[in-house]
């Protein structure tokens, strides 16, 4: 796995080829069997396709212009439901202080990331985005107010590879039994 990991790019410009339905599921798959906490599964995921719609998620990203080249994005939606044993009424946004939202975006984030190890195991191309707002972008894509957007990833084949970014030392980040 550690070919994948290396090799995977934060895409931004992809080759006008389209990517099949089984080829999303298959990556869908590995982010439906990711670990959560507590086996919650907090994780929805909306594939989109339709022009229209890529154009209105693209313009509220803050006009990501280069999205518009990736055939399918998927929007990675976590749901606070999973946690709650109550129905109140819970609305989400960034500024939001509920410590499950925390919980939430962590175990979906987990699942993010296998759907993007998985789109590069199979010679594809990705980008996480996640510079909107949840009031912005909710309502092109109709998510409920309870629900967290945390990330929409642009997928398909890469029109060009970018280089790999500097990285810290490996004596820079790792620490063994304390700080």
């Amino acid at each position: 796995m550690i070919k994948e990991i290396e090799a995977r790019r934060s895409v931004r410009k992809y080759a006008n080829r389209a990517v099949d339905d089984a080829t999303i599921e298959h990556i869908l798959e590995s982010g439906r069997v990711a670990p959560s906490g507590s086996n919650t599964q907090p994780w929805h995921f909306i594939v989109i396709r339709n022009e229209e719609i890529k154009e209105r998620v693209a313009r509220v990203s803050h006009d990501q212009r280069w999205m518009l080249s990736a055939p399918v994005f998927i929007a990675c939606v976590a749901d606070i439901r999973s946690r709650l044993s109550t129905r109140e009424e819970v609305v989400l946004d960034e500024e939001s202080p509920q410590f499950e939202l925390k919980q939430i975006i962590r175990d979906t984030a987990i699942a993010i990331e296998h759907l993007v190890l998985e789109a590069t195991a199979l010679g594809l191309g990705t980008c996480w985005v996640a510079w909107f707002r949840q009031n912005e972008v909710r309502p092109v894509l109709e998510i409920p107010k309870d629900k967290f957007l945390v990330a929409i990833l642009t997928v398909g084949y890469a029109e060009d590879e970018p280089r790999p970014r500097k990285r810290k030392l490996f004596s820079e980040i790792v620490h063994h039994d304390r700080w």
